[in-house]
């Protein structure tokens, strides 16, 4: 039997999402030593690309599974919270604001 998924363990699991990177890694060419690599991402409209070494790419795919996983649980959430107020909606539980009756006596415009 698996849990409900509900806004609480979402929240929970976004917060446990430790480190985080846009974009996508690529394969700029082999090299004697294996291939080089570089990251690509959008950044204040443009396109960013950095240099990738080795020994941190397995850090940088895990960064991007990270914004990955962040993107898909923000997403679960806001349907989650979606379907709740339309629920509430439609069965009329969120509550009509009474307007405020003024002080000021009500007259009538003159018709001159």
């Amino acid at each position: 039997m698996t849990n409900p998924i509900t806004p609480q363990s979402l929240l929970q699991q976004i917060a446990h999402i430790t480190h985080m990177e846009r974009g996508k890694l690529c394969v700029l060419r082999d090299g004697p030593q294996g291939p080089y690599y570089n990251h690509q991402t959008w950044e204040k409209g443009k396109n960013v690309a950095r240099y990738v070494p080795q020994d941190q790419v397995p850090s940088v795919q895990q960064a991007i599974a990270g914004y990955e996983q962040f993107q898909s649980l923000t997403e679960q959430y806001a349907q989650l919270i979606i379907q709740k107020t339309r629920a509430e909606l439609a069965a009329g539980a969120k509550k009509k604001t009474l307007r405020q009756n003024s002080s000021w006596p009500k007259t009538r415009k003159s018709t001159s």
